[in-house]
C-alpha cells in the first residue's frame, strides 16, 4: 500500500489524534475521507488537509454509535471512491465519576462511541476490505484497555472491548493475507478529549506522563499500513504498568488510586458536573491538542496541595 494515493477514511477526524491522522495523510498526497459528529470543525481539518497536499478531502459528518448511520457513512465514500485502504477508528469520549454517580445515559453513552461505535465501523467496512481482498482497520485503543483506574469506569470498559474486538477481527479474518486488523495503544496524549470529558467527580481529568504528541500516535497508525501488525503500545512504559497491573495486582490496586489523584486529574480546582461532549458534540472544543500545559507542573500543583492539606490535617 505504497506509492499510489490511498483511500483513508479517519473517525474522530476533528480533534486530537484522528485530525493528526488526517493531515499527515494528507501530506502523503493520500484521498482522506473525515468522519465525525460536527460537520464545522470537519471542514476546517478538510481544509487544513487540502492545504497540505491532499489528494481529495471529503467530509461526512456521522456519529459512529448509530449504525445506520455509519452504513450510509461507507456508502456514500464508495459512491466517491472505487476502494477504501484503510479505516482509522480513533473516535472517542471519556467520563470520569464513580460507576454509581455517572448518570446512566452519559455511563452508556461512552460505550455507545467507543465500543459499539468500533463495532459498527467494523460491521461496515470489513466486508469492503474482504470483498477487496486487501486493506487495514486500526482501532485505536488504550493503555486503558489493559489495566483499571478509579473513576473511569464507562472509559475502561469501552477500551477493554476495543482490544478484545481487534483481537476477534484478527482471528476471524486470518484467511485473506492482505486484510489486516491493528491495534494502537497509546498512554496519556495531549488531546482535548480530557477538558471535554464528562465530569462527575468534581474534578478534571489530564493526561499522566509520560504523554505523547497525537502526531506521534498518528504517525504510528498510519505506519501500521505499510508494516502491518497486530498490537502496538505506544509507548515503552505502557509496558511497565501492563506488568505491574497482571504480575503484582495487589501493589498495582494499592498504588493506583492515589497515584491517579496525582498525575492524573486536575487535584487544585474544582468543577460542576457536566456532560461534556459525550451526547452531543462541542464542536468549539475540537482542537489539534489540549490545553492543559506541561503534566509535571500539573503534578507538582497536586502534591503541593497533598501537602498543604496534610499540614492543615495535622495542625488541628
Amino acid at each position: 500500500m505504497t506509492g499510489a494515493a490511498r483511500v483513508i477514511v479517519v473517525t474522530g477526524a476533528s480533534s486530537g489524534i484522528g485530525r493528526a491522522t488526517a493531515v499527515q495523510a494528507a501530506e502523503r498526497g493520500d484521498h482522506v475521507v473525515l468522519v465525525a459528529r460536527g460537520r464545522a470543525a470537519l471542514e476546517l481539518v478538510a481544509q487544513e488537509c487540502r492545504d497540505r497536499g491532499a489528494a481529495s478531502a471529503m467530509v461526512v459528518p456521522t456519529d459512529v454509535g448509530d449504525d445506520a448511520a455509519v452504513a450510509a457513512c461507507f456508502a456514500q465514500v464508495l459512491a466517491e471512491h472505487p476502494v477504501i485502504d484503510a479505516v482509522v477508528n480513533s473516535a472517542g469520549v471519556v467520563a470520569y465519576g464513580r460507576s454509581e454517580e455517572i448518570p446512566a445515559e452519559v455511563f452508556d453513552g461512552v460505550l455507545r462511541t467507543n465500543l459499539i461505535g468500533s463495532v459498527n465501523v467494523a460491521r461496515h467496512v470489513m466486508p469492503v476490505l474482504r470483498r477487496q481482498q486487501a486493506g487495514t482497520l486500526v482501532l485505536i485503543g488504550s493503555l486503558i484497555g489493559h489495566i483499571a483506574v478509579p473513576s473511569m469506569s464507562p472509559y475502561v470498559l469501552s477500551k477493554w472491548g476495543v482490544r478484545a474486538l481487534a483481537r476477534q477481527l484478527k482471528v476471524e479474518n486470518r484467511d485473506l493475507p492482505d486484510v489486516h486488523v491493528a491495534y494502537v495503544s497509546p498512554g496519556g496524549v495531549d488531546t482535548p478529549i480530557y477538558e471535554q470529558a464528562a465530569t462527575y467527580d468534581g474534578y478534571l481529568g489530564r493526561p499522566p506522563p509520560p504523554v505523547a504528541g497525537p502526531d506521534k500516535v498518528a504517525r504510528i497508525a498510519l505506519r501500521r499500513l505499510d508494516h502491518p501488525r497486530a498490537r502496538t503500545q505506544v509507548n515503552l512504559s505502557n509496558d511497565l504498568i501492563r506488568f505491574g497491573f497482571s504480575a503484582l495486582p495487589g501493589v498495582f490496586d494499592r498504588l493506583v488510586g492515589p497515584l491517579f489523584r496525582l498525575a492524573a486529574m486536575e487535584g487544585t480546582t474544582r468543577v460542576d458536573a457536566t456532560e461534556g461532549n459525550v451526547l452531543t458534540s462541542v464542536e468549539a472544543g475540537n482542537q489539534p491538542r489540549g490545553s492543559q500545559g506541561n503534566p509535571l507542573v500539573g503534578i507538582a500543583r497536586n502534591a503541593s496541595a497533598l501537602v498543604r492539606g496534610a499540614t492543615k490535617r495535622s495542625a488541628a
